[in-house]
């Protein structure tokens, strides 16, 4: 089906109810600013009795009695309407603010929560607008555009009840407007949603394709491939002109008809009010007062049909926020686990057991949330607490996944992986989490400075901690030379670091919380040969006691592991020490043996182009 074609939407209060978790504890505020416009709508449709009776009292009766009164209770009404404004706009605004804080809050927090799956199928510019543009637009419906539907629809009832009560002939004749006004309303809303979902979700797409190439600015400049995007994102941008144009014509065909309709009806209370007033059955304060409201109900019901329809555009704002919100992660802790560890935002420390580092892998099957085909099969293997374990194979084999299940990044298919004996599940994630050390091939950094990234790993480490583990990682010599030392900014993302220097960093930074299990995912991949041979130095030492599972590209890196397992199509098909791999003459020795002569190639033609 495509994604635009789904236009079952409830309509029930333009969504309002899946927000009631969120404004619930706003509803007194949203009473009171309800009550000030239904009192400002009051205050407006009696102005033009006021009119009415200067008009009938002092101009067609020659007097000024009563005058003095008259100014009193005018002023009187004035102030109460400025004083009940500020009260609703005040009112107003800090429901819309608090409901907009209360749902970011929320979506960022769920986000958290969320496995790696849930961001391998969903792009950032797609995240992004749920959490701020999609909140955003929410907080305005549940405030101002509530207030506007309130205000402008008292306003209507207090007009139809005051011109039924001096006239019920003329009120007949403007009343027709509303009836009508409610069947177009139900005719157009059911196109608009679907106009404006599509609107919605292009817009999505253009986020994403912006944000694509913000970040990859450096790989489309080098893969000379600014003509495909920008054909790519212009495709796009006119895709949502043209939604936008059909939307924008429906729109003013609809504003279009009701403003016909409500000057015709205009025209029929002038009529008929001249020629009853003509023949004196009407005075002429009473007319004034039938035109000032015929006039004054067409601005209302233009609003209340355009703010309807913005109603109807936020509440796919509604669905899509709420869509977030309900996302189910596909690893997450068992209530009894949370009620006895607790859970990411409010750990239980006190319940946690230390971890000590044996792993083991119990006849698992594994495949992604989005694949077809398992990565792992009947997958066993035991590691004992302190085994420095590496991981060799061709790309794409399931090296990564070993570790991920490892992490409880994901979930075994089937199976069961076992920490310290028991299974990974009957114990928190924030548990787990909190004693791996991951040091991922692609480096990341935070926006701020060297000491604050580093404390990501421990929130309490003095200087010198940190210091220590940037001198064991080779990275000392780095920070010194920056103009502020461990005050440093690093950019956003680390952008003002080479690629080098920010794996060192998050070596450090994983080092420096002092984990019990320690997984390098092609650590070493971005560093030099010169700080490779000391990092491993610095690796020995790091892992004496420890459990490390490293991911290698570079077999020479991992030639003193403990054990090496050899991957292949999501099966171990050899595992042994370095010199029991290569004594037996299989596949790690052919991988090992075709980097050696590749690099030995390389270091000829090097030598050949320097002589």
């Amino acid at each position: 089906m495509n994604q635009y074609e789904n236009e079952n939407v409830s309509l029930s209060l333009f969504g309002i109810p899946k927000l009631m978790p969120f404004i619930r504890k706003y509803l007194p505020k949203i009473i009171l600013m309800t009550l000030m416009g239904a009192l400002s709508s009051l205050i407006d449709s009696l102005s033009p009795m006021f009119n009415r009776y200067a008009l009938n009292h002092f101009v067609a009766g020659k007097t000024l009695a009563g005058l003095p009164v008259f100014i009193a209770l005018y002023v009187g009404m004035l102030i109460i309407y400025v004083i009940d404004n500020f009260i609703s706009t005040y009112m107003c605004g800090q429901v819309e603010m608090s409901v907009d804080r209360d749902l970011r809050n929320a979506a960022f927090d769920h986000l958290q929560e969320l496995s790696f799956s849930y961001f391998n199928q969903n792009n950032v510019g797609y995240v992004h607008a749920r959490v701020m543009s999609d909140t955003g637009k929410i907080g305005v419906m549940v405030a101002w555009r509530l207030m506007d539907v309130v205000w402008h629809g008292s306003y209507l009832i207090f007009v139809m009840i005051m011109m039924f009560v001096l006239d019920v002939r003329l009120a007949l004749c403007v009343a027709v407007i509303v009836p009508i006004a409610v069947i177009l309303v139900m005719f157009f809303q059911k196109k608009l949603v679907r106009l404006n979902r599509m609107i919605r979700e292009i817009n999505s797409t253009i986020t994403g394709d912006l944000n694509e190439c913000i970040i990859g600015a450096e790989t489309i400049k080098t893969l000379a491939i600014e003509d495909r995007m920008q054909r790519d994102f212009e495709k796009d941008t006119e895709e949502m002109r043209r939604t936008s144009v059909h939307a924008t014509h429906f729109s003013s065909l609809f504003t279009a008809s009701v403003t016909f309709m409500s000057s015709a009806a205009l025209s029929i209370v002038l009529w008929r009010g001249g020629i009853i007033t003509a023949r004196g059955v009407m005075m002429i304060g009473t007319l004034s007062v039938f035109l000032s409201y015929a006039l004054g109900m067409m601005e209302p019901i233009q609003w209340i049909i355009m703010t309807i329809s913005e109603l109807i555009t936020t509440q796919v704002n509604v669905e899509r926020l709420t869509r977030l919100l309900n996302e189910k992660s596909d690893v997450h802790d068992s209530p009894e686990v949370i009620e006895k560890y607790g859970d990411a935002f409010n750990p239980k420390r006190e319940n946690w057991e230390p971890l000590f580092g044996d792993v083991e892998f119990r006849d698992v099957s594994f495949r992604y949330p989005d694949g077809d085909e398992y990565v792992l099969e009947h997958f066993d293997l035991k590691v004992k607490q302190g085994t420095n374990v590496a991981i060799v194979g061709e790309t794409g084999v399931g090296k990564s996944t070993l570790v991920n299940l490892v992490c409880r990044f994901y979930e075994p298919t089937s199976g069961q992986v076992l920490i310290d004996g028991r299974d990974a599940r009957d114990r928190s994630q924030l548990w787990l989490h909190s004693n791996i050390g991951y040091v991922l091939q692609t480096p990341h950094l935070f926006s701020g400075t060297v000491r604050d990234n580093l404390r990501y790993g421990k929130p309490d480490a003095t200087d010198d901690e940190i210091w220590d583990a940037l001198r064991l990682v080779s990275a000392e010599g780095i920070v010194r030379q920056m103009d502020k030392g461990l005050d440093s900014d690093v950019g956003e993302g680390g952008d003002m670091l080479s690629t080098g220097e920010k794996q060192l960093l998050s070596f450090a930074r994983a080092l420096l919380a002092d984990p019990r299990i320690l997984v390098l995912d092609e650590a070493t991949a971005s560093i030099d040969t010169v700080t490779e041979k000391a990092l491993q130095d610095a690796i020995v030492t790091v892992t004496e006691g420890r459990t490390s599972f490293v991911i290698a590209h570079r077999l020479s890196t991992i030639v003193g592991a403990d054990i090496i397992l050899v991957v292949d199509d999501g099966r171990i098909i050899e595992r042994g020490t370095h010199k029991e791999l290569m004594q037996s003459g299989g596949a790690y020795y052919k991988l090992y043996t075709r980097q050696f002569e590749e690099l030995a190639t390389e270091r000829v033609k090097y030598d050949n182009a320097t002589n």
